[in-house]
């Protein structure tokens, strides 16, 4: 991933030089802005590959600043924030982040949450199923689940005949949904999937993205089992 471009939006300068420094010595290009305004600018004029957006940053707070990326484009965003408080997690989930660390943070971990993120985005139309070697969804064509369909070779969903915008994270939810429909999939398991956690997750990241997923595709469409996860309906 050598030729992997990071924006790392940072107020603190101690944090932001640190952790570009840690970025560029595993291989990462970086450009590191101090407040939100700045680095709109910056998404727009170098179109990074991924965004790292501290949740407190002046001018245009992250979780803002999110939401305007998220307009524009579906470049994964990772969310930082020194609070592990709800508010702040699930309001920057539902601007569209794709996942968040919690300051502070090893550099190891955030190396691995950003890899781990880039990979699901390379392999956006790759469900488990090809991962272990089985039959690949997009070799069966195009699905249907009520007025939802999704073409799992052109990557593209449509409701009612009418295209619905996916980000890639959102996609490969509803992709491991569609590998088994009616089954109910936990969130320890969506986030091996989709996430490519391989150690314990905040579940409620995939709380939210269900939500998102459901404003698009339909409220109805995907079943809460509780104490178990979610199942799309057949």
């Amino acid at each position: 991933m050598a030729d992997t471009h990071v924006l790392f939006v940072e107020d603190d300068d101690v944090i932001r030089e640190a952790t570009q420094l840690a970025l560029e010595r595993v291989g990462f290009t970086v450009t590191a802005m101090p407040d939100g305004l700045s680095g709109l600018e910056a998404f727009r004029a170098d179109q990074p590959d991924i965004a790292l957006l501290d949740v407190m940053v002046p001018g245009l707070d992250g979780v803002s600043l999110c939401r305007r990326i998220r307009d524009e484009s579906t470049v994964p965003v990772i969310m930082l924030s020194a609070r592990a408080d709800s508010i702040d997690v699930v309001l920057g989930l539902e601007a569209g982040a794709d996942d968040y660390v919690t300051k502070p943070f090893d550099g190891a971990v955030l190396v691995a949450r950003i890899r781990a993120v880039l990979r699901r985005f390379g392999h956006a139309g790759r469900s488990a199923g090809e991962r272990d070697g089985s039959e690949e969804p997009g070799e069966r064509g195009v699905l249907t689940f009520g007025d939802v369909e999704i073409d799992t070779e052109g990557m593209e969903v449509r409701r009612s005949g009418a295209p619905v915008a996916l980000t890639p994270t959102e996609m490969r939810l509803l992709l491991e949904f569609s590998s088994a429909p009616g089954t109910v999939l936990s969130r320890d398991k969506l986030l091996e999937r989709v996430w490519d956690y391989g150690w314990g997750g905040d579940t409620r990241v995939v709380d939210v993205h269900v939500q998102r997923l459901r404003t698009k595709i339909g409220q109805d469409r995907i079943d809460t089992v509780r104490g178990f996860g979610y199942k799309l309906k057949a």
